[in-house]
């Protein structure tokens, strides 16, 4: 019989070909984030987890099935996991780390254009018929040809969304300590405080740790510029956003572009009225290409845990050695 694998909601074709040749699958029939309970209804069914970075995988749930084999998650974060109960279980946990740095940069930048330039307020004003020609005052933004990006976070993505600054003459500044930057770009290496001061894009590109939870409050907000821009690509809580909402409704900053949320999917009161903000749903990895090419590296992950080899992606490898 092949082993068991709970799907807690379906992935691209490819990759759900290809775990159909290795396993039996259960999976999530409905296009939506299933309650803990059925969760831990599939749990205890499967040999491996498959879930996403939507799923909360708590002790409970990981400790609901003695002979769970492994969690692989669809996502390059994984504090949607209790890492260090299934790794006290021996259980490993895989991610899909690297695959999604372009097309998260591209968003990033997608975000400083369309907030910056007000594209979907002036798209919606052009649908609404409010359109009745050319005027010198209607939609003014900010140009970002030339201006100053401030990286905070240059891991793979950051350094991503730093790559395509050279094309618009943009001036890079980074708080990290990888400083690969500053020697391939010409980057600017300066403290947080520095860096928001100065910055005319403020792009976050750090994990969500203890450290970095609410990295962005009322301090950092009110240290930007008037005229700046707060970009969040990386993940909701690293931001303060009851305190966003109030800075973006009293003009500290000109705007924001955020495709994370701080209780995501739910949206803090009073950010949908903020009209200098561009709202994304959690998308920044939502190509064809990409979103398929992750579907396929938890596949493989999968498949090296049931052949009995190290999964290519694991994130507490300590449990290899137990």
């Amino acid at each position: 019989m092949k082993p068991k694998i709970f799907v807690t909601r379906s992935l691209p074709q490819p990759a759900m070909d290809q775990l159909k040749l290795h396993f039996e699958l259960k999976v999530n029939p409905q296009d939506r984030v299933l309650s803990k309970e059925e969760i831990i209804e599939g749990t205890k069914w499967c040999d491996i987890l498959l879930c996403l970075l939507t799923d909360t995988i708590d002790k409970e749930i990981i400790s609901c099935n003695p002979a769970l084999k492994a969690i692989v998650n669809y996502a390059v974060g994984y504090n949607n996991i209790d890492i260090e109960t299934a790794t006290r279980l021996n259980i490993p946990v895989t991610n899909t780390p690297g695959v999604l740095t372009e097309t998260t940069a591209d968003m990033a930048w997608a975000l400083m254009f369309s907030v910056a330039r007000k594209i979907v307020e002036s798209d919606r004003y052009n649908r609404e018929g409010k359109f009745k020609g050319w005027g010198p005052m209607h939609f003014l933004g900010g140009d970002i040809y030339g201006k100053i990006l401030g990286i905070i976070g240059t891991g793979r993505i950051g350094t991503a969304v730093a790559k395509r600054a050279a094309g618009f003459n943009v001036k890079i500044m980074y708080v990290d300590k990888n400083n690969e930057i500053e020697k391939k770009m010409k980057a600017e290496k300066v403290g947080l405080d520095e860096l928001l001061k100065r910055s005319d894009f403020v792009s976050l590109h750090v994990p969500l740790l203890p450290e970095t939870k609410h990295l962005i409050g009322e301090k950092e907000l009110k240290l930007m510029k008037k005229t700046a821009y707060l970009i969040n690509t990386a993940r909701g809580a690293v931001i303060d956003e009851k305190v966003l909402v109030k800075a973006l409704k009293e003009e500290w900053i000109a705007g924001a572009g955020l495709d994370v949320y701080e209780n995501e999917p739910l949206l803090t009161d009073g950010l949908k009225e903020c009209w200098n903000a561009v709202l994304a749903p959690h998308i920044a990895s939502a190509s064809i290409e990409t979103r398929t090419k992750m579907g396929l590296i938890v596949a493989e992950n999968a498949i090296a845990v049931i052949e009995g080899k190290i999964p290519p992606q694991i994130v507490n490898p300590q449990v290899l050695k137990k």
